[in-house]
């Protein structure tokens, strides 16, 4: 009998050119492969008579193939297929087709599934365009059969192309759960699963994959089922339960305690430029609190962009240095790094204390002699405050005393980046405070940070005036450089920020475009296939001329400089540039020596110049929602009314429905948890977060925005297994879960956290 743990090459119809591929998906044992679960289902127990079809719905049809034709129009290849019921015909479409020519033959049985039109040709009054495709088995494959027709069919997402496809994974997985049984190693105790009137494991698996008649479609296609349900919690109990061993060791462990007394708090008075904010205040609270304990804080501290989080930072960093510690604070890049380096001396020079406090810098672009003297300032504990960039975690960078490490904008950073910091040698455990300006639901910023207790700042320092946001198009442009231009005239200065360096988008990895599909794009149902469509679009893309390209900053810089804002100073800002020329462009503009700064996102993160008023976004519609709103935080720094203005290219290009969505929340609000949950929405979690090296495990099962109820659930049913488990659970329950945790931790969550 197989059992779970069985290599992938030995199930049947596998096999180790097959495995090789399953390999590259994270597919390597059965158990794998039953978690490949459908991502969505076809009612081919009753699918739609075409003479039933509702204009707007999305329907299921099982029909014969009448006849095809490759249309070869202007534009772009057209492939035409008449699909039919009896005397009753429809009209398929799919753009760029020409990989589908040869693909059916009339008489074929076809399943499709998508959008229903209204059509006024001869085929008939509906058509689909670009529906999801297969084609069915013929009566000499009564198992295919089977599993195709007559029944809810689950629909996978093709692992590898046609031979991996969604109907090759039916009859396989089929065949497995055949082979397993009845039964099924449990995960989840069965006193858990009664209480919660949750399925088996195995009839959980069954359901899912095999719907039993009169199971609900609505039901399956939001995993709302029992089965779903109790996948789901299955995997969200496990994360939960190793993230509150992990938040229990971790109070376990040895930290400085820091006293935060009256000469602290008199001390810290004579530093701050300005009275705190109510949030600001009660954030400080809940890290004096954690600092005084002899356990290290894990913190996270959320805040708007301009909310004041390094004012709070540099507080907590002021008081471990008041108690005799090194700080260190840890920077995405060196221009935000340079920005905390001196705004941090300019705050301790406050305190006229004799001597002063020693502020190191400690970036990659200094000089081998700059940086091997302030090392070895930092390892005598000389230097008070260091701050740098990935240069800290360098194996030569040694603390003297190290009680306090924050880290700025932890989502660019990988988890382990975070941990080496934490884990400099010849150091005890130090405090850990980490900062992000991208908001996240409190929910799901304790999955993403597990260890972490999470503080909020959700207010504005006072001054701070709301930022004018307006969409203007591409051909109201000599409107918006005129305006520029009176901004600059009144002493202001504004930035004008670019998606794409120079030419062509497709050599800039370091640029985050909003992929948004197009919308006339195929989706068919194999990779080849995409790829081939891909091709063919790209093609007669080219061809035709359909997408101008992108303006780029260096081509701006030069055609404004030239005409538009001939006169006014510009500056030049990318990625491109080495380290010491971005320096040296971002002093300029700081000090005013520079009127406008024309950009890429390099800008996106922390840079601070209180007398920048504009904001100018080319082609704002190729920009994702967390983006925009970074770069709108830029300007709206000082006490100046400040503007922001989205430039969207007119015809021919197209901004597509996502984009026109992103832009109307940006004029909207300026509320940046508000914004979060919708970029949420929009892109999913997956994306929302970024890659695994962010922090998020790879979830099979659950969807971290549409379960965010039973994560919490998890979260509480985890809290009460750890703490009382052994009192309510039989001792052979209490094994398995521990024993479940112990196999499946590292390889499917363990990067959640380092240590």
């Amino acid at each position: 009998m197989t059992a779970l743990d069985t290599p992938i090459q030995f199930v049947k119809g596998v096999g180790p050119r097959v495995a090789e591929k399953l390999k590259e998906k994270n597919i390597l044992v059965v158990e794998d492969l039953l978690y490949h679960l459908p991502f969505r289902y076809e009612d081919r127990l009753n699918p739609r008579s075409l003479n039933e079809l509702v204009p707007g719905e999305m329907a299921s049809v099982i029909a014969e193939v009448r006849g095809t034709i490759l249309l070869r129009t202007k534009r772009m290849p057209i492939f035409e297929m008449t699909v039919g019921q009896g005397p009753v015909s429809m009209k398929c479409m799919w753009f760029h087709g020409t990989y589908l020519k040869d693909k059916f033959q009339p008489g074929q049985m076809l399943a499709l599934y998508g959008k229903v039109e209204p059509s006024r040709s001869r085929a008939g009054n509906f058509k689909m365009i670009q529906p999801q495709i297969e084609i069915l088995p013929g009566a000499d494959a009564p198992e295919e059969t089977l599993l195709e027709v007559g029944r809810i069919v689950p629909v996978y997402e093709s692992l590898g192309g046609a031979q991996l496809s969604s109907r090759w994974l039916r009859r396989v997985i089929y065949r497995l759960l055949e082979d397993l049984g009845g039964t099924l190693p449990e995960t989840v105790p069965a006193e858990l699963c009664k209480r919660m009137q949750l399925p088996s494991r195995i009839e959980a698996l069954r359901q899912v994959h095999f719907p039993p008649a009169g199971t609900g479609l609505r039901l399956l296609q939001a995993a709302a089922t029992p089965a779903h349900q109790r996948l789901i919690f299955e995997e969200l109990f496990f994360l939960e339960l190793g993230l509150e061993l992990k938040r229990r060791r971790m109070r376990e462990r040895i930290g400085p305690a820091l006293i935060a007394d009256g000469r602290v708090r008199e001390a810290l008075k004579r530093v701050l430029p300005f009275h705190p904010t109510t949030a600001q205040k009660k954030v400080l609270a809940e890290i004096v609190h954690d600092l005084r304990q002899p356990t290290p804080m894990r913190r996270l501290l959320q805040g708007d962009v301009g909310s004041g989080k390094t004012i709070v930072a540099l507080q907590a960093a002021f008081i471990a240095i008041e108690n005799g510690h090194q700080a260190a604070l840890m920077a995405p890049t060196e221009i935000l790094a340079t920005q905390h380096y001196l705004a941090a001396r300019r705050l301790l020079e406050r305190s006229q204390r004799q001597p002063p406090y020693n502020v190191v810098l400690l970036t990659g672009s200094l000089d081998e002699d700059r940086k091997r003297a302030n090392r070895g300032r930092i390892a005598r504990g000389e230097a008070d405050l260091v701050i740098g960039t990935h240069a800290l975690i360098e194996e030569k960078v040694e603390f003297a005393n190290l009680g306090l490490v924050v880290v700025d904008e932890q989502h660019r950073f990988g988890v382990m980046q975070r941990f080496r910091l934490m884990k400099k040698p010849n150091t005890a455990e130090p405090h850990v405070l980490v900062m992000t300006a991208t908001p996240i639901p409190r929910t799901l910023a304790l999955t993403l940070y597990g260890d972490l207790d999470v503080s909020v700042l959700d207010e504005l320092p006072p001054g701070r005036t709301p930022i004018v946001t307006r969409r203007i198009v591409d051909e109201r442009a000599e409107e918006v450089w005129g305006f520029l231009r009176k901004q600059v005239a009144a002493g202001h200065q504004g930035y004008i920020v670019y998606p794409v360096i120079e030419g062509s988008k497709d050599d800039q990895p370091e640029l985050d475009f909003a992929h948004d599909p197009e919308p006339d794009e195929v989706s068919p149902g194999n990779a080849k296939e995409k790829t081939v469509a891909r091709k063919s679009k790209a093609k007669t893309g080219a061809l035709f001329n359909e997408k101008p390209a992108l303006k780029s900053a260096v081509a701006m810089y030069e055609e404004l400089r030239a005409t538009h804002l001939a006169g006014l100073r510009l500056g030049l800002l990318h990625g491109r540039l080495r380290a010491e020329e971005k320096e040296i462009v971002m002093r300029r503009f700081q000090r005013g020596e520079l009127d406008v700064l024309v950009a890429t996102t390099v800008i996106e993160v922390g840079v601070d110049v209180p007398n920048a008023t504009v904001m100018v976004i080319e082609h704002a519609e190729r920009f994702g929602l967390a983006q925009l709103h970074q770069l709108r935080g830029r300007v709206g720094r000082g006490k100046a009314r400040s503007y922001c203005i989205l430039m969207t290219g007119g015809p021919p290009l197209r901004v597509s429905p996502q984009a026109e969505e992103r832009l109307d929340a940006m004029v909207r609000t300026q509320n940046g948890f508000e914004l979060a949950e919708l970029d949420l929405t929009l892109r999913g979690p997956g994306e929302f977060f970024g890659t695994r090296q962010a922090g998020l495990p790879d979830f099979r099962v659950a969807n971290l925005l549409r379960d965010r109820k039973m994560l919490e659930l998890a979260r509480m049913e985890a809290t009460r297994f750890v703490e009382s488990g052994e009192k309510e659970l039989s001792r052979a329950s209490v094994e398995i879960v521990w024993a479940h945790l112990r196999a499946h931790w590292q390889r499917h969550y363990g990067l959640v956290e380092a240590g």
